[in-house]
């Protein structure tokens, strides 16, 4: 088995590809080792002194850390994630949870705002999310209300130093372009 690793924006975080599917759709984050019981996978992570965070998307696994040099993180981490798909253990301890994206978090927007809410949902979907996947992270719509919309960060966009500039420069003029009726977009 081959894992690459890849750098991330966020210094703190690296991306590691197993070369195989993780999860088939939504996205999966745990930021502590509490919430990491729920994986297998999570949990070995999160053994390892100096991990703080863990996010899976469809065919990565960005590792978070609070301290420590990725020289010696680096190899414990790849050593974790071989011996979970050497063992054949599941990626998650029962079902796959439903509400991967949210966590059950609900969105929230005017009913009079469905149409724009699409659009931006839409634009998200396609432009957004595909672009930061890439860097290791995700992006997922939570509400829009005054114009404002509402986005959650995971992975290795949560607590990036770029993220306020992706944010910002990147999302906000992409939505306000497309989106006549957005004039900010927040991160929750």
């Amino acid at each position: 088995m081959f894992i690459q690793t890849e750098v991330t924006p966020n210094p703190a975080t690296l991306k590691f590809l197993p070369g195989r599917t993780l999860m088939e759709t939504g996205t999966m984050e745990f930021t502590d080792a509490e919430a990491a019981a729920r994986s297998p996978l999570a949990e070995r992570l999160f053994a390892i002194p100096g991990v703080s965070g863990v996010f899976y998307g469809f065919d990565f696994v960005t590792v978070t850390k609070a301290e420590g040099d990725w020289q010696h993180l680096k190899p414990a981490i790849l050593g974790a994630i071989m011996e979970h798909y050497m063992s054949g253990a599941p990626l998650f301890a029962g079902a796959q949870p439903e509400t991967a994206d949210h966590d059950g978090a609900q969105e929230f927007f005017d009913e009079s705002d469905a149409e724009t809410v699409e659009t931006i949902k839409d634009l998200i979907e396609t432009r957004v999310r595909p672009a930061v996947a890439n860097d290791g992270g995700d992006i997922t719509f939570r509400g829009f209300k005054d114009g404002i919309v509402y986005l959650d960060m995971k992975g290795s966009c949560s607590g990036c130093p770029s993220s306020t500039a992706t944010l910002k420069h990147g999302i906000q003029n992409l939505l306000k372009h497309f989106v006549p009726d957005v004039v900010e977009v927040q991160a929750m």
